[in-house]
């Protein structure tokens, strides 16, 4: 469809963000101003208490503006792409934090540089200050790490020329990359690209896998020195950066980042790789299902169910989740519900040059929005359910935490999104009395747990060795990457699954070992949300009300710290373990009804 062939009430209402681009503008104009005012606040800042709450209140209301800019420029390109006029606002917004951070590079530093008993006597002689007292004290954790005034001046400036190496490779995998023709289910020769790879790996006939696969990897096989010479760039990038700031090692770093400790890491990978058997388990149960000597790497996507042909309307979808989500309280649903059904924050259907995907989004006094591109198919109600969690993660941080304490670290971001998922096809196995829908939905479960607990979690354990070689002064050749690639899978799949020497390459086409360790956060924010997810299930409201606490958090806590509110410990392997048993369980059922 084209945008004017929605109806009104299936888009999003970004009229409430900025009614007209002149709006816009004047806030542009106000945030430029704003970022001027906060570069000369350098020598007033530690005048006395007032000065620098005044700072920090400057900052913050600079930040808010910027975000609500950038919100109201890419929700809107994001609905048409082809609008180069809200293309170009987005970038000036990224641009806009670019110089946002460099005018204010003094703040940490001299955050940091501050004495206890000065701090202390900040606190009070200005009791307003206590507002901040968390952010404050959130960066003087980094007393350690920091560098003097000119060398902090340095790194700030430094910032929009770090990272390059992620969007070179961006550039040349989706732009430049031609990876050749394969023949279709129909038989009809269609050209194979990295987007459509994964719905041929999903198809169910095995040649059409196969070529898809062997082609993909013949590509990318050719370029392995190029993608090695990107990746080692980006990994020593991260080591150095690392060792300036006194870190032991770019691992360490990253998780001081999202205030956890290193051992989160170890023990998700440690007690992921004691439990192999589960998802040995359930490659034994796909190479039966789909009737096949040997499993090879291109069938570990192919679906144990066919299609299921029944669709849904939109408004069956909302009925759906909503109904699902009843368990986690009236005022949940009927906030949710407002939202969808009243004050737009969805933009529903697949319309002409739309991004497509799904994601939440929101800032600070600005509701939340969804993006959705609906088909009516049961795993779209199932995003719906994922985005929405989201969305009310975002609400409740917001109303209950002022703004510079509302934002929930990434280390949490998707345990709220899981839990709806699980609580959704837990609530749709207890009703169906269709035995191929329930096949499907734990069909879908299991992919999850393969996908999200496993898989990135071998990504994680990979990672972890690529930065630990970089910083033992290995080149990371794409022999060594290669090598080490085919070690970690050998670990993963076994001898359940015949390991063809294609999959050596697959690393050059994961994007997110340019993301600086975050791929475990993936496989962390499962585990807890079966933790949560358990607990709802058999404790009801009494529990119910201990998540919705953990909701409202936001940034007002460490993430350890917010989800013990919901009486979950990420440092025990009671967690991980949690997950890994729902994931077994979830065989059982679906070798039950086969």
């Amino acid at each position: 469809m084209k945008r004017n062939e929605v109806e009104r009430r299936y888009t999003w209402n970004t009229d409430l963000i900025y009614p007209s681009l002149e709006a816009f503008e004047a806030d542009f104009a106000k945030a430029k101003a704003l970022i001027t005012a906060l570069s000369e606040k350098k020598e007033e800042m530690l005048v006395g208490a007032k000065e620098l709450y005044q700072t920090l209140e400057l900052y913050t209301q600079c930040e808010l503006l910027i975000s609500k800019l950038y919100e109201y420029a890419h929700l809107n390109s994001d609905t048409d792409t082809s609008d180069n006029t809200f293309l170009a606002l987005s970038g000036k917004c990224e641009d806009l934090f670019s110089e946002l951070s460099a005018a204010t590079y003094f703040i940490s530093p001299q955050l940091i540089a501050l004495e206890q008993a000065t701090l202390d006597r900040c606190f009070a002689e200005y009791p307003a200050l206590e507002a901040y007292r968390r952010n404050i004290e959130t960066e003087r954790r980094y007393q350690p790490h920091m560098l003097d005034d000119s060398g902090e001046k340095l790194m700030a400036q430094m910032q929009m020329c770090l990272g390059a190496e992620e969007g070179a490779r961006d550039v040349f995998s989706y732009a430049d990359l031609s990876f050749g023709d394969i023949k279709d289910e129909a038989g009809n020769t269609v050209p194979l690209n990295d987007s459509n790879y994964i719905v041929y790996m999903f198809s169910d006939n095995r040649e059409v896998r196969k070529s898809a696969f062997e082609t993909l990897y013949r590509t990318y096989g050719q370029f392995a020195n190029t993608y090695a010479a990107l990746l080692n760039a980006y990994v020593k990038e991260k080591t150095t950066l690392a060792k300036i700031r006194k870190f032991p090692s770019s691992l360490e770093a990253s998780v001081f980042a999202d205030e956890v400790p290193s051992s989160i890491y170890h023990n998700l990978i440690n007690t992921v790789e004691r439990h192999m058997d589960v998802i040995f388990d359930y490659y034994s149960l796909k190479k039966q299902a789909l009737g096949v000597d040997k499993l090879h790497m291109y069938d570990i996507y192919a679906p144990l169910v066919g299609e299921m042909n029944e669709t849904y309307s939109y408004e069956t979808a909302v009925d759906t989740v909503l109904d699902a989500l009843k368990v986690l309280g009236e005022e949940y649903v009927s906030v949710l519900e407002d939202g969808i059904r009243n004050k737009r924050w969805i933009d529903v259907f697949p319309t002409e040059n739309k991004k497509g995907g799904a994601y939440s989004a929101g800032c600070y006094g600005v509701q939340p929005y969804i993006l959705l591109n609906y088909n009516g198919t049961l795993n779209d109600i199932s995003t719906l359910a994922h985005e929405a969690g989201h969305s009310m993660h975002t609400y409740y941080s917001n109303r209950n935490n002022t703004p510079q304490q509302a934002n929930y670290t990434i280390f949490v971001a998707e345990v709220a999104s899981t839990v709806n998922e699980i609580l959704l096809a837990h609530k749709m196995l207890r009703d169906s009395d269709n035995a191929a829908q329930k096949k499907y939905i734990l069909n879908e479960l299991m992919e999850t747990y393969k996908g999200t607990l496993y898989r990135q979690t071998m990504f994680a354990a990979f990672e972890k060795e690529m930065h630990a070689l970089c910083e033992q002064g290995e080149i990371l050749t794409a022999d060594l990457l290669c090598k080490k690639y085919e070690a970690v899978n050998q670990k993963y799949f076994g001898d359940t699954v015949v390991l063809d020497a294609q999959i050596r390459h697959e690393w050059e086409r994961i994007p997110h070992f340019y993301y600086n360790f975050y791929v475990y956060k993936y496989a962390t924010c499962i585990c807890a949300a079966s933790a949560i997810v358990k607990r709802i299930e058999s404790e009801g409201e009494a529990y119910v009300k201990k998540y919705i606490d953990f909701l409202s958090c936001g940034g007002s806590k460490s993430p350890l710290e917010s989800l013990k509110v919901a009486e979950i410990d990420m440092e025990s392997e009671e967690v991980v373990t949690t997950a890994i048993e729902d994931f077994k369980t979830v065989i059982e059922q679906f070798k039950a009804l086969s």
